[in-house]
C-alpha cells in the first residue's frame, strides 16, 4: 500500500480565557451593547466592522447559545465574551490561522490584543476541545470499518456512490474520523488553501481526533504550556492503546491481527512528538469526589429499604425521606464506638493515601 504524511497539527482549538480590566481598559460593554442592539433594530445579517484595540472583528447583532451576551470574529478567531460571564471570554482559533500560525502563536497574539485593550489574564487560559490532525496521501483505501480495533462504542460510516468517504468513531468528549479531505473540501468546506500546503490537490485522507476535556484532563492538558508538553502522552494513549487499525484475517481475536502500515506510520509520527511519559494524571480530588458520590448512591438504596421496614413495621402507607434518614440516624447511634470509629477512619485514610480503594 502506498502513502505518505502530507501536514499534521491543530485543526481546531477551543479555550477559556479569564481576563481581568486594568485602569483605563478601552473595552466598553455599554457601547458594544448600543451597537448590537442598532444592528438588531436595522434586521440586517451582516455583523459590523469594528476596531477593538490591535484587532479588527465583525461584531454580531445577537448573542451566542452559550449564554455570552457578544459575539466578535475575524480571519483568526472567534470569540465569545460577556462581562458577567465565568470565564469571561472563550475563544475558538479558526483551522486557517493554526495551521499558518501555530497554536503557540495565536495564543500569544490573543493576550497581545487583551493587553492592547487595557485586560489581563487574571488566572490561566483553560483548554475545552483540541483536535489532532493527520494527512496522508492515500490514493487507495484497503481497509473498512471493522478494521478498527477500538474502545469506542459508537461507529458509523458515510458512502457516496458506493464508495466510503468518511469512518467515525465516538461522541462526545472524544470522536476520531478518518476520512477523504480532498472530497470534503470539494463538497462542504472550500478550504483550497489546503492544497498549497499539501502540495497536491487529491487523494489526501485525514486522521483526526477530537479531544474534549475530560481526555484533554488525563494526561493533564490545561493550558497551552501543557498542551505542548503533553500532547504527544495524549496521541500515544489515542494511537497506540484505545484505538488501532489493523489487517484483518481468520483469527477470531481481532486485537491479535497485525498492524495496517499505515497506522504504524501513524504511531511512528507520534512517538517523536513531545511528551513528558505521562500516562495519566492523577486527580484526586475528582477520584475521591466520585467514590463519595458512589457511597451516598449506595446509602441512599439503604434508606429506601429503611424507609420500606418501618412503613410495613408501622403499617404506615409511605414515609419521606427525612423520617427515614432520622430513623437510620437512631440505629447508627445504637451500634456507634468512638473509639473503633476514630482507629477505623484513621486506618481508612492510610489506606486510601497508598492507593488502596
Amino acid at each position: 500500500m502506498t502513502f505518505r504524511l502530507l501536514l499534521s497539527g491543530h485543526d481546531t482549538i477551543e479555550c477559556a480565557y479569564y481576563l481581568a480590566p486594568e485602569l483605563g481598559c478601552l473595552l466598553n460593554y455599554e457601547h458594544l451593547a448600543a451597537e448590537k442592539e442598532a444592528l438588531r433594530q436595522s434586521k440586517s445579517r451582516k455583523p459590523k466592522v469594528i476596531k477593538l484595540g490591535s484587532e479588527e472583528f465583525m461584531l454580531a447583532g445577537h448573542g451566542t447559545q452559550s449564554g455570552y451576551p457578544f459575539l466578535i470574529e475575524n480571519a483568526d478567531f472567534s470569540i465569545q465574551f460577556g462581562e458577567f460571564n465565568q470565564p469571561n471570554f472563550f475563544v475558538t482559533f479558526r483551522s486557517m490561522a493554526l495551521w499558518h500560525q501555530s497554536a503557540e502563536g495565536l495564543h500569544e497574539r490573543f493576550l497581545a490584543w487583551a493587553k492592547s485593550v487595557g485586560m489581563f489574564a487574571s488566572l490561566p487560559e483553560k483548554l475545552s476541545r483540541v483536535d489532532f490532525s493527520f494527512d496522508y496521501h492515500l490514493p487507495t483505501i484497503d481497509f473498512d470499518e471493522d478494521s478498527f480495533v477500538s474502545n469506542f462504542a459508537k461507529d458509523n460510516q458515510h458512502r457516496k456512490h458506493g464508495k466510503v468517504q468518511t469512518f467515525r468513531f465516538g461522541e462526545g468528549d472524544l470522536a476520531l474520523r478518518i476520512y477523504n479531505k480532498s472530497d470534503e473540501i470539494q463538497e462542504s468546506s472550500a478550504k483550497t488553501w489546503f492544497y498549497d500546503l499539501w502540495g497536491r490537490e487529491n487523494e489526501v485522507w485525514r486522521i483526526e481526533w477530537q479531544s474534549r476535556k475530560e481526555w484533554l484532563r488525563r494526561v493533564g492538558i490545561r493550558t497551552f504550556e501543557d498542551l505542548k508538553e503533553r500532547q504527544g502522552d495524549l496521541l500515544r494513549l489515542l494511537v497506540n492503546d484505545h484505538t488501532t487499525l489493523r489487517i484483518k484475517n481468520e483469527d477470531s481475536n481481532r486485537s491479535r491481527w497485525p498492524l495496517h502500515p499505515l497506522w504504524q506510520d501513524l504511531q511512528v509520527r507520534v512517538e517523536q512528538m513531545a511528551g513528558l511519559g505521562v500516562v495519566r494524571e492523577l486527580d484526586m480530588p475528582g477520584l475521591l469526589g466520585e467514590r463519595q458520590m458512589r457511597i451516598a448512591i449506595s446509602v441512599y438504596g439503604y434508606l429506601k429499604r429503611t424507609a420500606a421496614i418501618q412503613c410495613l413495621l408501622g403499617d404506615l402507607p409511605k414515609m419521606s425521606h427525612r423520617l427515614a434518614l432520622s430513623h437510620l440516624g437512631l440505629m447508627l447511634n445504637q451500634i456507634h464506638d468512638q473509639l473503633t470509629w476514630e482507629t477505623d477512619v484513621e486506618r481508612r485514610i492510610t489506606e486510601m493515601r497508598l492507593g488502596e480503594w
